[in-house]
């Protein structure tokens, strides 16, 4: 695979990133491409590891390591290294429905698991796998290719976003005939109006749904099921129906002051930003505002991440964020092995942004808010913030953040947003369909199936696993349409 000495003769290289002052100028994506000449000597670089962990996509040490896809990486690294591009397609799309959305969102399970980490670089995996989809479609590759047989079953898939996707593409694939049902304006969930312009342009999309329409998979937009549109009229009409919600209910901050204006929800801030950005390019004045404000993030992770490359963006005055868990050491610890997911600082793009705007990291590690004081006007303008250690409890065992007395500090803010991660899936559609939910709020199934608890009814992504990845809602999708597929047929080629 690849070239068996090219790990050695080749050093890792990746596409230049455009520098953070000019590209918080924009919306853009900001990273350019390798040749292709360079990136067949990155593809060079995949050695014939005995066992290449990178498309294992097994769980070691409680996290996942490697593509939860199972995306068969040393082959078409292989192809890439020889110049056959088309094959290099060909295998790449064996397993993953949508390349070009990861390639792009996806913090690359694979390079962690890679072979060559261990002692040196990854492969660059991700880029490859980027080169690939977009020439494919430079190339005319990708292209819509009908079932040339209808079954006469009827889908209903609730929800565009990654799962519903994938789950609508494998199942039209079949011969299904497929609706998607999305209660935003336009499609895409989760990749549409969760994930920022800058790091997944929304043409990108909008291409990939325009083949999946060529193919039969019809969408229909502002269509809130559970409110617009009753359970009951699904379950008649279509022979089965899979819900794809995601976990849309955000964790809060329950503090003396969170009722004070100027406090939003991460999911609200970034919606509010992309949907304004297509819908006229700001000019339509209806998002949230971080001009000249100082900004507080309350949490880290890439939802954190987005909300201070966003406030920037915007033209904050500043930003500050908080993450209560303590600041991970920079190189992997004896406890954290390859090929586990290493458990690392990570500096992404909005800190890095921030560093280069306001010449300092925004991260606040072990601190939480205690309070939020308001102005004679009802508007945030203080936070009151303290200190966190880690201390064992005494009746679980378990290790707690708790605060430290006396490290309260009060901070000027404008402009919170709150990215806690989330719940689960919010309950009005679960309640429409009278389906059971576990103690974590999200659709309950039995270990490792996706048919609910009402008969017809299958579940896949967030809201069933819980907030997760991207590249894990794909691979639910996708698990979840053989299911119903079986369920349907008798037996499943999928």
């Amino acid at each position: 695979m690849g070239k068996p000495t090219g790990f050695m003769e080749y050093e890792r290289e990746t596409g230049e990133a455009v520098k953070p002052k000019v590209r918080i100028k924009n919306f853009n994506e900001f990273h350019a491409p390798l040749s292709a000449e360079k990136q067949r000597l990155q593809a060079a670089r995949c050695m014939a590891c005995g066992v290449p962990f990178c498309q294992s996509g097994m769980m070691i040490g409680g996290m996942a390591s490697g593509c939860p896809l199972n995306n068969l990486i040393p082959e078409w690294n292989d192809f890439v290294y020889l110049g056959n591009w088309e094959q290099a397609y060909l295998r790449l799309t064996k397993t993953s429905c949508f390349p070009e959305f990861t390639s792009r969102v996806c913090p690359a399970l694979c390079e962690a698991a890679c072979t060559c980490n261990l002692n040196g670089d990854p492969v660059s995996t991700k880029e490859n796998e980027r080169a690939i989809i977009e020439r494919a479609f430079e190339q005319g590759l990708v292209k819509p290719n009908p079932p040339k047989v209808r079954t006469g079953k009827k889908v209903a898939v609730v929800g565009s976003g990654p799962s519903g996707l994938a789950a609508a593409m494998q199942l039209n694939k079949r011969g299904h005939s497929v609706t998607v049902f999305e209660r935003n304006d336009r499609v895409g969930g989760l990749l549409r109006y969760g994930i920022p312009n800058m790091k997944l342009e929304k043409h990108v999309i909008d291409r990939r749904i325009a083949i999946m329409e060529a193919e039969g998979v019809q969408f229909v937009t502002n269509a809130n099921v559970g409110v617009d549109i009753k359970a009951e009229d699904l379950l008649k009409e279509f022979d089965r129906v899979v819900l794809c919600c995601g976990a849309s209910n955000p964790r809060d901050i329950n503090v003396p002051g969170r009722d004070a204006k100027g406090i939003y929800f991460a999911v609200d801030f970034l919606k509010a930003t992309t949907k304004s950005l297509l819908d006229s390019n700001f000019e339509d004045k209806k998002f949230i505002p971080a001009k000249d404000k100082k900004v507080m993030v309350i949490g880290g992770g890439d939802t954190g991440n987005d909300c201070v490359g966003t406030s920037i963006r915007l033209g904050a005055k500043s930003v500050l964020q908080l993450e209560m868990m303590p600041k991970p050491s920079e190189t992997r610890t004896p406890s954290n092995p390859w090929p586990q997911w290493p458990r690392v600082l990570k500096t992404d793009y909005g800190q890095e942004e921030a560093i280069a705007l306001f010449g300092h990291d925004p991260r606040v590690y072990q601190t939480t808010v205690t309070e939020f004081i308001a102005n004679k006007k009802g508007e945030v303008c203080q936070a009151k913030l303290t200190k966190l250690e880690s201390k064992k409890d005494e009746k679980t065992g378990r290790m707690m953040m708790v605060p430290v007395a006396g490290s309260e500090e009060t901070v000027d803010v404008d402009l919170v947003l709150i990215a806690a991660g989330f719940l689960g899936s919010q309950k009005y559609v679960a309640d429409a369909f009278k389906v059971n939910l576990d103690g974590r709020t999200n659709v309950a199934t039995e270990a490792g199936k996706f048919q609910t608890s009402v008969p017809r009814v299958f579940t896949a992504g967030d809201m069933h696993r819980g907030q997760s990845l991207v590249v894990w809602a794909i691979r639910e999708g996708k698990d979840a349409a053989k299911a119903v597929d079986e369920s349907l047929m008798g037996y499943t080629n999928l």
